[in-house]
């Protein structure tokens, strides 16, 4: 079994997540990209190949959106389930189930999707960042 991390840790990258999401959800895309490493990757779909660096994210997120431009939806990102576990070279390896709650305006709120979220955490001097994000889909499995 691998070595757990402390408390305050986990209870440090809970935090993370939150704000990340938060920001992600409320479309403040660029400070949703400040929380990845500066050459940090990010791969939100299997048939796209990881955007690399923040520009590039940024770049992804935007051109993501778009289609949705004329059908407004709001998503919410709930994560759960969080396994962290310490890695050799001092980054932690986070394994995060995420459920997507998609809400139109006059329509029920529905999950979609489900996925398994894969993330590469550095932490220095107290400060967490992503060196690489990777989602994974129950549905395509």
């Amino acid at each position: 079994m691998p070595t757990p991390v402390s408390s305050d840790l986990y209870t440090q990258v809970q935090h993370f997540y939150a704000r990340q999401m938060q920001a992600l959800d409320e479309g403040r895309l660029e400070e949703y990209t400040q929380t990845f490493t500066k050459d940090g990757s990010f791969q939100h779909s299997p048939d796209i190949a990881p955007a690399v660096g923040r520009d590039a994210i940024l770049e992804e997120l935007r051109s993501f959106l778009k289609k949705y431009q004329d059908n407004p939806t709001q998503r919410r990102h709930f994560f759960n389930q969080m396994v962290l576990e310490p890695q050799e070279d001092g980054s932690i390896r986070s394994t995060v189930y995420a459920l997507i709650v998609r809400v139109r305006p006059n329509e029920r709120p529905e999950v979609w999707p489900s996925t398994v979220v894969h993330d590469v955490i550095e932490v220095t001097d107290g400060e967490i960042l992503l060196r690489s994000r990777s989602v994974s889909y129950d549905q395509l499995v």
